[in-house]
Formats: C-alpha cells, structure tokens, sequence
C-alpha cells in the first residue's frame, strides 16, 4: 500500500475508506478521488459554485475531490459530494433545492458510484 503524504488524520482516513471501498466494490470511481485527494493540498480542485451550475443539470450527483467555494450562482438542485464547502457554498446549494454530503455519505447512498461524476 502507497503511503499517504498528508498529515490531516480525517482525509487519510478518508483515501483509505475510499480505497478500501473501491476494491470491496470494484468499482474504479472511488479510487480514482482517493488518488486526487491524496495530491497536495496546493494541487488539490477547488471549484466554484458557478462550475457547478455550467457543467451540471438537474438532479445530478456529483463529487469535488476538494473544496467547494461560494462563487458564482446556482439555479438548479444537484447533489454534491466533497471534502470540504464553504458556508457560502452550502447556502447557494441549498438555496438552489439541492443537497450537500461528505463523500462517506455519498458512498453509503450509492457504493457503486453510478450516474456520479467527478468535476475537478
């Protein structure tokens, strides 16, 4: 097992949940954000909200190997899964009908990551 570089003890625990659960599951979608979430926190997505709002469309699900920030707008519900929001990012999700969730969440919800894509 390659040995992760970072010292936040939630998100090393979280790759190795994420891992774990790619390889119980077969399924290459978890691994693929562990590796992303593994990246150096300089290297490592932040993505807007108004992102969210050109590349989605409504009631989809999708995951932030990142952070979420507060910029931009929202005009449709989606459902996003990342590491870390913003508060402003929560409020515009919510504002918008959508839901916000840890990535755990996500992967108790639907362990085979189908119909979720990664923006990042």
């Amino acid at each position: 097992m390659k040995k992760v570089k970072t010292t936040n003890p939630e998100l090393v625990h979280l790759i190795r949940f994420l891992k774990k659960q790619s390889r119980e599951d077969k399924v290459k979608i978890w691994k693929d954000v562990a590796e992303r979430l593994a990246k150096p926190r300089r290297r490592r997505t932040t993505v807007n909200v108004s992102r969210l709002n050109r590349y989605t469309e409504k009631k989809e699900a999708v995951v932030v190997p990142g952070k979420v920030v507060g910029a931009g707008k929202m005009d449709h519900p989606i459902t996003v899964a990342a590491f870390l929001f913003s508060e402003k990012a929560k409020e515009k999700i919510k504002a918008a009908r959508g839901r916000t969730l840890s990535l755990r969440q996500l992967i108790k919800k639907n362990p085979k990551g189908s119909k979720v894509r990664i923006i990042g």
